[in-house]
């Protein structure tokens, strides 16, 4: 069939103020209701750039507007991979260092200005090629390029000399229209799993070249979602009428009828995704507005439920139990975060990380000490986790099967006196401690955070005008702060990008400094090496003991206050079908949700 006829009207205008509209619509019988869900996130995302999806918010945009050569089983747990866009998995060679992939054939861009005649076309191995090189060209300002830095034969001398994508990288090639390989310097397990990942998303040079700067928001890709409008209040997506025909199979996707039987998923089984008109995607900052949106009927359908409103909307904690109003109306489910929260040091800030004067330097990492055997990690959970949330030492958090339960917890031990020894025995004082910025995404809930922290670091001697408050509008905008270095102190979250205790450990790894994942520029010869020999090996008990060494080097010094994985809550509309998911899953559950339209 001739693509134009396969396509139905697909028109893109900019708007003032920069924003992309992209229409998409396809003919529908007037009898039946078009189909809308609306899904809240609580950041706002400021870019649907691949390259640039440092960040879940985005990446549960990107991985609808654009596809991946790979994506996870919907419910399969312990997570497991399934190909996307590629035919299967990869053909590896004995050595563990080539990985062939074949693509889909039929696979087009949406239409779009961008391509001739405004008609999208065929996307091909040389567009998987092209992608992963953008992360190593300058011009891309990638957050993503430690994924495969140091990884892939000739991709960083390609960059070196000068990111030309007229010349060939000897490790990435598009051997003929459907067929990519991936040449490796060194083994690496993880690689699939990074290309599930939305920083891989394939996206078309014509696209890229022809919105240069712009390009963030106006996304081209061949995903299930087509970009109606974005905003710093929603994105709202438009089912792609030319998706490709692929019918769910469940039990491929890792249904148990004990675990999932009540949420009705058996009603998608068969039929192809995706099976709403519009998914209408809100950026609710603040967990009570998220809650009373969605006990509104005519608002959102799907939201995480802040811990603070528990009591809101659970008869009791320990184990949740839902009150009976809420439960007429509503699903949930409850699960341990792939990935934890922490605060970082800045190591290149010479108050409080590494100092040229050895003595000085000796006393930061004391002060460092001392900050974190102030934070009361038992009052945060209790106070803004109900208590539900998993206190542990290191950056190794309990998802990942690396974790060492028998690890010695005293780093994350609560001890007003032991921080003060360190103070007065490093000669700090009220007079000589230096000014801590902490920073924050306006929120009230970052405020309260902000006032917390506060109280445990008066409570140990900090003078409490020296505690400086800088507020951001937004958290991408913090998130820039951070990836330039200009905070002293980091308080983020990690979400996963993978199972593996490697993609923890990688946030400390040398070369991943700012911009890249390593925002407290720890920058240790002796960690580097063990990371190294870690990364090439495959799971097993050498591994996990070298992974547990170097989680044991950034408790020792005293690089970041962690870290606590909290329960997160998802709750959704009981006339909507879906299997919601915050960690590895991501956006790619977005395509499966359906919605009763009936009254």
């Amino acid at each position: 069939m001739n693509r134009i006829a396969l396509h139905v009207l697909v028109t893109l205008s900019l708007v003032a103020g920069g924003i992309l509209i992209a229409v998409s619509s396809c003919e529908q019988p007037a009898s039946e209701a078009r189909k809308v869900v609306r899904i809240a996130l609580d950041q706002i995302p400021t870019n649907l750039d691949p390259v640039r999806s440092s960040q879940i918010y985005q990446g549960h945009l990107v991985v609808n507007l654009y596809d991946t050569l790979y994506s996870y089983k919907l419910l399969a747990r312990p997570y497991e991979l399934k190909p996307r866009l590629a035919t299967g998995s990869p053909t590896v060679s004995d050595d563990g260092l080539s990985y062939t992939i074949r693509i889909r054939q039929g696979v087009y861009f949406i239409d779009d200005p961008s391509f001739e005649g405004g008609i999208g076309r065929e996307l091909v191995a040389s567009d998987v090629v092209y992608s992963l090189q953008r992360h190593f060209d300058p011009a891309s300002l990638s957050t993503g390029s430690w994924f495969w830095s140091g990884r892939i034969a000739g991709l960083d001398a390609w960059k070196d000399n000068g990111a030309n994508y007229d010349e060939p990288v000897d490790g990435l090639k598009a051997l003929d229209r459907y067929t990519v390989q991936i040449t490796l310097t060194q083994p690496y397990p993880q690689l699939v799993h990074t290309l599930a990942h939305s920083y891989a998303a394939i996206v078309p040079r014509e696209a890229v070249e022809f919105y240069g700067s712009e390009f963030g928001t106006h996304p081209v890709g061949s995903g299930p979602f087509v970009l109606q409008s974005f905003d710093s209040t929603r994105a709202v997506l438009e089912k792609n009428p030319t998706f490709r025909q692929e019918p769910v199979d469940i039990r491929y996707e890792g249904y148990r009828p004990d675990i999932h039987s009540r949420f009705d998923l058996e009603k998608i089984d068969g039929r192809i995704p995706p099976f709403v008109d519009q998914l209408s995607v809100e950026f609710i900052v603040e967990d009570i507005a998220r809650v009373v949106s969605l006990e509104k009927d005519d608002e959102v359908h799907i939201a995480r439920i802040g811990a603070r409103n528990y009591d809101r909307v659970f008869s009791q904690i320990t184990p949740l139990s839902i009150k009976p109003d809420y439960e007429d109306r509503f699903h949930y489910l409850t699960n341990l975060e792939s990935g934890f929260v922490y605060r970082n040091f800045n190591m290149l800030d010479p108050d409080f990380g590494y100092h040229e004067d050895s003595v000085q330097n000796e006393k930061n990492k004391a002060l460092r000490c001392a900050i974190i055997k102030g934070f009361d990690w038992s009052d945060r959970n209790s106070r803004y986790y109900s208590g539900l949330g998993q206190v542990f030492p290191g950056v190794i958090p309990p998802i990942v099967p690396e974790f060492d339960p028998a690890l010695d917890s005293s780093s994350v031990e609560y001890d007003v006196e032991e921080a003060k020894r360190l103070l007065s025995d490093s000669g700090w004082t009220a007079d000589n401690l230096p000014v801590l910025t902490y920073g924050i995404a306006n929120s009230t809930l970052e405020q309260q955070f902000f006032e917390q922290f506060r109280g445990f670091m008066i409570k140990i001697g900090y003078p409490q005008e020296k505690i400086v408050i800088k507020r951001y509008a937004t958290f991408g905008d913090i998130a820039g702060a951070w990836s330039r270095s200009e905070l002293p102190l980091i308080n983020k979250g990690w979400a996963l990008d993978y199972p593996d205790a490697e993609n923890t450990l990688q946030l400390f790894y040398g070369p991943n400094h700012s911009p890249g994942s390593n925002d407290s520029n720890y920058a240790n010869p002796e960690y580097d090496r063990i990371f190294k020999q870690a990364s090439t090996l495959q799971p097993g008990p050498e591994r996990t003991a070298l992974y547990r060494r170097l989680n044991r080097m950034i408790i020792d010094d005293c690089l970041a206050i962690t870290g606590m994985s909290r329960t997160e809550v998802l709750m959704w509309d009981k006339r909507v079908i879906a299997y919601p998911d915050r960690s590895f899953v991501g956006g790619f559950h977005f395509p499966y949700i359906d919605i009763s339209t009936g009254k």
